[in-house]
């Protein structure tokens, strides 16, 4: 399944840029950024409920913001991107 994940978390802490770091750090585990805040992820059923788990535990759920938006399409359906585009298809062949 496909994901598209979005969070804001409140830096005006030490505890706060704490977190942003751990979430950022759980999301690159399972996908990748395309925005500071934004990751992409191809995940399986089990490694959805393994993120949603790991990243919830993370936030502060009275001052920081999470979404998780399953794209129904895939990725290459739905996203249209402008400018500069990091994103890597990792299940085509890669060359080096």
């Amino acid at each position: 399944m496909d994901l598209l994940i979005t969070y804001d978390v409140n830096t005006l802490t030490k505890e706060g840029r704490r977190r942003l770091r751990r979430v950022a750090k759980v999301c690159t585990g399972f996908g990748q950024r395309v925005q500071f805040s934004v990751f992409e992820c191809t995940v399986s059923e089990t490694d959805y409920e393994r993120l949603r788990q790991r990243v919830r535990a993370e936030i502060d759920s009275l001052e920081d913001s999470l979404r998780i938006y399953r794209l129904p399409g895939g990725r290459e359906t739905l996203v249209e991107s402008f400018g500069r585009d990091g994103y890597i298809d990792f299940t085509d062949p890669l060359i080096i």
